[in-house]
């Protein structure tokens, strides 16, 4: 029962509002639809200015984060080619002292009179 009583409260409220409104109301209708009019393209033009906003920070955004990323990707390319620069150097020295090896390791059979490999 006190729920009905609530809604009808409700309704009496909202009806003593719109009285109040049409009677308190400063401007006339035609004033008061062309200010609303007014407003509404206030907000409109706001909402517009603000979205290119958006939309120039997310291009300066994507540019700066396009930019980082080329950095990164350089940044690796250059570690990869100095670890595979270093690998080679060390590959070379190593085939390098086997050679040596061998060929000391011949000498020293040639002067022993050892057969050569």
């Amino acid at each position: 029962m006190e729920e009905n009583n609530g809604f009808g409260y409700f309704l009496l409220g909202l009806g003593l509002g719109v009285a109040a409104g049409v009677l308190l109301a400063p401007k006339s209708g035609a004033e008061t639809r062309d200010l609303l009019l007014s407003k509404a393209n206030e907000g409109t033009d706001y909402l517009k200015a603000r979205a290119d906003e958006g939309k120039e920070y997310l291009r300066q955004r994507t540019s700066e984060l396009r930019d980082s990323a080329s950095d990164v990707v350089e940044k690796g390319r250059s570690t990869v080619t100095k670890h595979r620069d270093t690998l080679t150097a060390a590959v070379e020295a190593g085939k390098q002292a086997y050679r040596d090896a061998v060929t000391s390791f011949e000498d020293t059979a040639k002067n022993e009179g050892a057969p050569s490999i």
